[in-house]
């Protein structure tokens, strides 16, 4: 949402009629605090070169989260995930506020922003392999798609929710869009403390002091290294039921649905020609398109019993229609509006099946042997090689951008693509696997 208002569109006093520049004049006012700000943004992002450095930006922050994801499964299925997920919480949004400090105390040093987009990924990687392993914990497998699909509405809220906060602020103070998201989930993640039940066993049972394997301030790191070469049938197990597959399959996937999320108000800013705020509002119908295409990814997916085929079918007609939305983009707010609604619902639909329901039974499959800690792992195994995909889609989309934006829509539909033939390479195994059980020897 800020990216509009890191880098303006400098326009020459000529080409300007005077109402106009006043206008501009005055929007721009608010953040000119010192002779660092030009009337391009804010400096070092109002540069020739501001999409590299923004694409910098998100790199810095995906990267960090895909190379954390890794460690925070292992790390957190031996924590207590209220614990967990309350530290989290907190550090996520001190460094979400601490980038908006930048606006306040006038910095701008890009390394600044960039430590601050690093440990903000860090940290944030102690939430998804939480959440999914206790909601995994209350439901079982026969409505699983369904539920999770409704549950993970959450994160396209969460993105409607704060896009539209971030744009309050935008052309105002800009430093608000992070700091006042930050303090929400601070003050959430002491919600999460006082109120969240790991497990329904939790209810009846009486409180005993944790042990000292429990306590979060108790790891030991000679345990993760233990932990990388313990139990080999476990490891054995779980890569052979999809595992790689449908990670590789969520890497492309996600790649789309993050460049969409962190270049889309910048697009439409450029294509709609609109200002920050009214680009950021409009870009939460990719959002609102999503939540329905996550829930009916689930639905079908339960109906069927094939999560796979849900997520292929899902994936071949996101690709026509991201062709479709760069070209009727073009033609008008309405058409904008109807595609950013279809394009949500295709794109999210099957990464949100996967890092939910498509996690969930894959980390409670009975070749585990109800491993306590696989849920956990392989929700942080394929989440982490998605993130992959998240951090490379937004850097593509700044190195690619300069040369045209069709570039980055011919990108993602590569990328689209590519998911598509790792989803039928699922289908193929599976139904290999099948076909061999009825074979004769």
């Amino acid at each position: 949402i800020v990216k509009g208002e890191l880098h303006k569109h400098c326009a020459a006093s000529h080409e300007v009629e005077l109402t106009s520049y006043k206008e501009y004049a005055v929007q721009i006012q608010p953040v000119r605090k010192s002779s660092n700000v030009s009337q391009c943004g804010w400096e070092p992002f109002d540069k020739n070169n501001y999409k590299q450095l923004l694409g910098a930006l998100d790199y810095s922050f995906l990267c960090a989260y895909a190379v954390g994801m890794y460690l925070s499964g292992i790390i957190g299925e031996r924590l207590p995930i209220r614990y967990y997920l309350t530290v989290g919480m907190l550090a996520s949004g001190l460094f979400t506020a601490m980038f908006g400090l930048g606006y306040f105390y006038n910095i701008h040093n890009l390394w600044f922003y960039i430590m601050a987009q690093i440990a903000n990924g860090l940290v944030q990687t102690t939430g998804w392999p939480s959440v999914v392993t206790c909601i995994g914990n209350w439901f079982g497998k026969g409505r699983r798609g369904l539920i999770m699909g409704i549950w993970n509405s959450h994160t396209s809220v969460g993105n409607i929710l704060g896009s539209l906060i971030a744009a309050y602020w935008v052309s105002t103070c800009w430093g608000l869009s992070f700091v006042m998201p930050g303090v929400i989930i601070a003050v959430m993640g002491i919600v999460c403390f006082l109120f969240l039940i790991e497990h329904p066993k939790d209810i009846s049972c009486s409180c005993t002091p944790p042990s000292v394997s429990e306590c979060f301030f108790c790891f030991d790191f000679c345990l993760l290294i233990h932990i990388l070469y313990q139990d080999t049938n476990f490891l054995f197990s779980l890569f052979s039921q999809g595992v790689i597959e449908f990670s590789l399959c969520l890497l492309f996937a996600k790649l789309v649905s993050y460049t969409f999320l962190f270049w889309l108000p910048l697009y439409i800013t450029n294509v709609e020609h609109l200002d920050a705020k009214r680009a950021g509002d409009l870009s939460t119908l990719f959002d609102v398109g999503g939540i329905f295409g996550g829930i009916l990814a689930g639905l079908i997916s339960d109906r069927l019993e094939k999560r796979a085929s849900t997520c292929g079918m899902m994936l071949l007609l996101a690709a026509p229609t991201l062709y479709m939305f760069s070209a009727v983009s073009k033609m008008g707010l309405e058409a904008t509006v109807v595609m950013l609604l279809i394009s949500g619902a295709l794109v999210n639909g099957p990464y949100a099946l996967i890092t939910t329901a498509v996690s969930a039974d894959l980390g409670t499959h009975k070749s585990l042997k109800g491993n306590a800690r696989a849920l956990s792992t392989v929700t942080a195994i394929i989440d982490g090689t998605g993130s992959v995909g998240a951090a490379l889609g937004p850097l593509l989309a700044g190195l690619i951008s300069p040369s045209g934006w069709n570039n980055v829509f011919y990108m993602l539909m590569v990328a689209d693509a590519c998911a598509l033939l790792v989803s039928l390479k699922i289908l193929f195994s599976f139904c290999h696997i099948s076909f061999s059980f009825f074979s004769p020897v």
